[in-house]
């Protein structure tokens, strides 16, 4: 058994090394990765080495030892618990990628489900991040120096255990996700979903952290936050940070619990997803269900016309396209998130809607790579830029009003601004705000998405990698972005006048201005985008064609 086992983990590095060799891309990303680990660990050493030392002075004053005992416990705890949740939705987005080390790349093989499980295990454990991680981990065990002996070595002990559990919770996950979720909307909602909780999740942290309350430096840990500690102890993302402590207190009861919990885990984990290997080996190739369509959609209530017809084409891709409904959204989700922090302050909730139409045309910034090679069938049938542009312009900046107006009634619900005509005004001023936003990114987006193109996974593989995709979606985008930004000076100039000036009885005026500003932008940058099309039709037909291969 351990033969295959092991010939599963030197398969890992030999393809790994294959890779690097062939790719220079893929070369540089791994130097990067290895740079960062590095990074990683000397932060965590550092940080540890100097949580460790004998003696505290903070702001003057001596740090006493059971107060620390008390924020090491529950930092630990929330830490491990966020980081936990955290590693297991970056896992999530890889869901539907098909690499090579996949479990379906073996069906033919004849391996035993148990024995290609465990080797796809190891296989996770023998990577880069686990071994970073694990690294991390054990050099966190100099912040216990001051304590005991014994909870530096329980620290060295328990950081492959807490890898381990991390690992194993993550290939439950992704072969739960991967075999439960069949249909492609089911797998559209679940992205949107997943998308959602990790967005919020990495929020949690300025929510749940309230910057209003004061009190002395000794009033942290609460004794709510200590019981929630010790709540989270007994959780699998906590059990193995859990055990120095219980070393120290001598407890060996609760010790010998929390490694139960932890076996218990991975049990749980390694039989669930042997039982999901088994599963997708006896129904593979099952028929899906046929989804019935009535009439013709947008195409029957399209303005008749060349544009009409592709706004028709554009606006049916939108509503079956996972990867793009996403930043749809955002508007909602930083409304919600800002009003968690609002503290009483209205502005702050206006201000979502600002935040949320800047960001809802990112995707449209490179939104020729997501309708692929349906725009063949554009220059096959020589379509003018313009055309394409406009079509594109009037979907967007549709959505974009009914969004900001739908929303922005809400907001005036949630905040019981529309009481005063103050408030009112506020409230409108936010609005044509957003629009004038929103169609500012529309016009920048007319221009990036023909110019500054990158690949972007299939739509039935909405977590896949590209090969290609990192350094350019970690670049391209904030050029439409930032981009954006600079068609709207106009209205930021005013902005500053008025707070200058001293004259925020004049803040109306931003409404007009902005809303102006914003539908000047976006025909200007349609009118440009289309004229650059009809340059690089050609070009960008072939930049497609790569891109489609690979999302193979």
């Amino acid at each position: 058994m351990m033969e295959v086992v092991l010939t599963m983990v030197r398969l890992r590095w030999a393809l790994t090394l294959a890779t690097l060799r062939k790719s220079t891309w893929q070369t540089i990303g791994y130097v990067l990765g290895i740079v960062f680990g590095i990074g990683a660990l000397v932060g965590v050493g550092a940080l540890a080495w100097f949580l460790g030392g004998p003696v505290f002075d903070m702001a003057g004053h001596h740090i006493p030892a059971g107060w620390m005992y008390g924020v090491l416990h529950v930092a630990v705890m929330y830490g491990s618990t966020f980081a936990g949740f955290i590693i297991l939705f970056i896992q999530l987005m890889l869901v539907g990628d098909g690499s090579t080390m996949a479990p379906h790349r073996f069906a033919l093989y004849g391996i035993p489900d148990r024995k290609l499980q465990l080797g796809m295990l190891l296989g996770g454990l023998s990577g880069l991040p686990a071994i970073c991680g694990t690294l991390a981990l054990m050099l966190w065990s100099l912040a216990y120096r001051w304590m005991s002996v014994g909870m530096v070595v329980m620290q060295l002990i328990a950081a492959p255990l807490a890898i381990i559990t991390m690992m194993s919770l993550a290939k439950l996950v992704i072969s739960a996700s991967t075999t439960l979720v069949r249909s492609k909307r089911g797998k559209n909602a679940f992205y949107l979903i997943a998308m959602i909780v990790f967005i919020v999740l990495c929020q949690l942290p300025n929510i749940i952290v309230n910057p209003a309350d004061s009190g002395s430096l000794y009033d942290f840990p609460s004794l709510t936050d200590l019981s929630v500690a010790d709540a989270l102890s007994w959780t699998p993302f906590g059990a193995a940070f859990q055990l120095p402590y219980d070393l120290l207190t001598g407890n060996p009861l609760l010790f010998v619990a929390r490694l139960a919990i932890l076996a218990v885990t991975w049990v749980v984990c390694f039989v669930g997803c042997v039982w999901c290997l088994r599963h997708d080996r006896v129904t593979a190739g099952a028929p899906e269900r046929a989804a019935k369509v009535r009439g013709i959609g947008a195409f029957g209530w399209m303005p008749d016309s060349t544009s009409g017809a592709m706004s028709a084409r554009l606006l049916t891709y939108l509503r079956r396209d996972p990867r793009q409904i996403l930043l749809f959204v955002m508007p909602v989700l930083f409304v919600a998130l800002f009003a968690l922090q609002s503290r009483g302050i209205t502005i702050v909730i206006w201000q979502g809607l600002i935040w949320g139409g800047w960001m809802m045309q990112m995707t449209e910034g490179n939104g020729l790579a997501y309708d692929g090679r349906g725009f063949t069938m554009e220059v096959l049938a020589g379509v003018r830029g313009w055309d394409d542009r406009r079509s594109r312009m009037r979907v967007f900046a549709s959505i974009n009003v009914i969004y900001m107006v739908v929303l922005g009634l809400a907001c005036f619900v949630l905040t019981g601004d529309w009481r005063t005509a103050d408030g009112l005004l506020l409230g409108v001023t936010f609005i044509c705000l957003a629009l004038g936003v929103s169609f500012s990114s529309i016009g920048v987006a007319e221009i990036t998405n023909c110019s500054l193109m990158y690949p972007v996974p299939s739509m039935d593989k909405p977590f896949s990698t590209p090969q290609g995709r990192a350094v350019a979606q970690g670049l391209f985008p904030f050029v439409q972005l930032f981009g954006c930004l600079i068609p709207m000076l106009p209205t930021i100039l005013v902005a500053i006048v008025l707070v200058v000036a001293d004259m925020g009885g004049w803040l109306w005026v931003m409404a007009p201005v902005g809303l102006a500003n914003g539908v000047a932008a976006m025909v200007i940058g349609s009118w440009l985008g289309g004229k650059l099309l009809d340059a690089r039709a050609i070009r960008v037909v072939q930049t497609l064609d790569s891109f489609a291969s690979l999302q193979r």
